[in-house]
């Protein structure tokens, strides 16, 4: 049998809540005795009971996260954050993804609730006020990153229509008399939450039209709104004038780079050309593409934050009165963090 939090107590010579304060978090504790406290358990291969201490306190110590995939480093690196973040708290979780499918979306959600999850991270491919009654009746805090749900569902993200407006000032910083919006995933339309793109396309035109009155100019603009867009840049830096693409992200960017040397096209000598979301493939591409930072580890941490504190608020209630105040007041949150335009070589 392994040693308990009774047997560290003993050997440490302090009180078992001094252990569950080093080895769990919360209440004070010297930094002395909570490393003395980690060093014993360390040395006696201590291996919390999770399901006992989750049976007394009423949780399972695991979170879910839903998102689209893995295959798109943006993803890919939320879902690295949110775990350290997790278990810098004790933590483990659940990743499910949804593809972009809405109905998968709700059986994924459905299933983490009934594995009692202590609250769900979700990046969502569904909206609404139907939407939100939905992800109510599960019956756990629910904290939602990028794309805006409904009134009532806490979210976390950037400014994206601000964000998309400074890429623009910034490929605009150069003569470009052509600039070109690319978001092929516009062309789903209505069957999914577009909150991020529909931003990012206001975002585009506002900053398109700010140009245009600052630099009393004319600014030719196109938007490739659809899966077809590779197979038209070729044709759009054909003629002299010169193109910029302005594009909602880096993937989308990073796939016309390469189509555009395939046909022996260089940047920024023939094109200029702006990504999003500032993924780390970038760190690895020549040259370098400029972008704009989402604050991925941010956002992580920030909802993270926010779902444990509806997470205790849930377990710390103690009138009906005060925890319909508090609801209220978490429900109503949101979270807006700073972008950050990465110059690069590419305009």
């Amino acid at each position: 049998m392994g040693i308990t939090t009774k047997d560290l107590a003993q050997l440490c010579g302090v009180s078992r809540t001094t252990v569950h304060r080093a080895l769990y978090g919360g209440g004070r504790i010297h930094p002395d005795t909570k490393e003395m406290i980690l060093r014993v358990a360390r040395e006696h291969d201590y291996r919390p009971d999770l399901l006992a201490r989750g049976l007394v306190k009423g949780r399972t110590y695991y979170i879910g996260v839903v998102v689209m995939d893995v295959k798109n480093r943006y993803f890919s690196a939320m879902l690295s954050a949110i775990s350290r973040e997790a278990m810098s708290r004790g933590y483990n979780i659940n990743i499910a993804l949804h593809g972009n499918d809405r109905e998968l979306e709700r059986r994924q959600l459905m299933n983490l609730a009934a594995y009692r999850m202590d609250g769900i991270i979700l990046s969502s491919v569904n909206e609404g006020e139907e939407y939100r009654e939905f992800l109510g009746s599960l019956g756990m805090p629910i904290v939602s990153v990028d794309n805006r749900i409904a009134d009532g569902i806490p979210f976390v993200t950037i400014d994206q229509r601000e964000a998309m407006k400074a890429s623009v000032r910034y490929a605009l910083e150069k003569p470009y008399e052509r600039v070109v919006f690319v978001c092929p995933a516009m062309a789903s339309g209505e069957k999914e939450n577009m909150y991020v793109h529909r931003e990012r396309l206001k975002g585009f035109r506002e900053g398109i039209e700010e140009a245009i009155r600052e630099q009393k100019r004319a600014i030719e603009t196109i938007c490739l709104l659809d899966w077809s867009y590779l197979e038209k840049v070729g044709d759009l830096i054909a003629d002299s004038s010169r193109t910029a693409f302005v594009c909602a992200a880096d993937e989308f960017a990073l796939d016309i780079m390469k189509r555009l040397k395939e046909l022996g096209k260089r940047c920024p000598a023939d094109y200029g050309i702006i990504g999003f979301d500032n993924i780390d493939t970038l760190n690895y591409v020549i040259p370098r593409l400029a972008t704009v930072s989402n604050a991925v580890d941010e956002i992580a941490k920030a909802a993270v934050n926010r779902l444990f504190e509806r997470i205790e608020a849930g377990q710390e209630k103690e009138t009906t009165e005060e925890s319909d105040a508090s609801e209220k007041m978490l429900a109503e949150e949101e979270c807006i963090l700073p972008y950050e335009v990465m110059e690069g070589e590419t305009l």
